[in-house]
């Protein structure tokens, strides 16, 4: 009988290399941990500034309001907004989303609707400022 196998050797060397590969392994997953730690930052460690660009919110078509005119839609989110819009006539309507979706001039939106540019500026005004006192009275104390 012998005392050590013939193959002793050659085991030996591969028990060896098997430990060398799993001793770097160890070594490149502890330098990989190292360097995240280095360029993450925790979320425990971020400023309340910081934490509120990294949200995002899901708009649904079902969440919001559809006002139209000429074409062009106008989004309201706010339900207490929404129920103050409907009211207005379709002509306040047009005259607000023709200027707060595209922008235009008082002039600009007197060529579409064939009214002066004096008309649509009272009207204009008028309807926001009405807007405005209505949504004051709908809204709750403090908000």
């Amino acid at each position: 009988m012998e005392a050590i196998p013939r193959d002793y050797g050659e085991r030996s060397q591969f028990d060896r290399y098997c430990k060398l590969v799993l001793y770097h392994e160890a070594l490149d997953y502890l330098r990989e941990m190292q360097r995240r730690r280095e360029h993450e930052t925790p979320f425990s460690a971020l400023s309340q500034a910081d934490m509120d660009k990294l949200f995002t919110v899901d708009h649904y078509p079902s969440d919001s309001y559809v006002f139209s005119s000429h074409g062009y839609d106008l989004h309201i989110d706010n339900e207490l907004v929404a129920e103050a819009f409907a009211e207005l006539s379709s002509m306040e309507q047009s005259i607000l989303i023709l200027h707060c979706v595209l922008e235009l001039a008082d002039g600009e939106i007197g060529a579409l609707m064939g009214m002066s540019r004096s008309a649509i500026q009272r009207h204009r005004t008028k309807t926001l400022k009405d807007l405005r006192t209505k949504l004051m009275a709908l809204m709750p104390e403090g908000g």
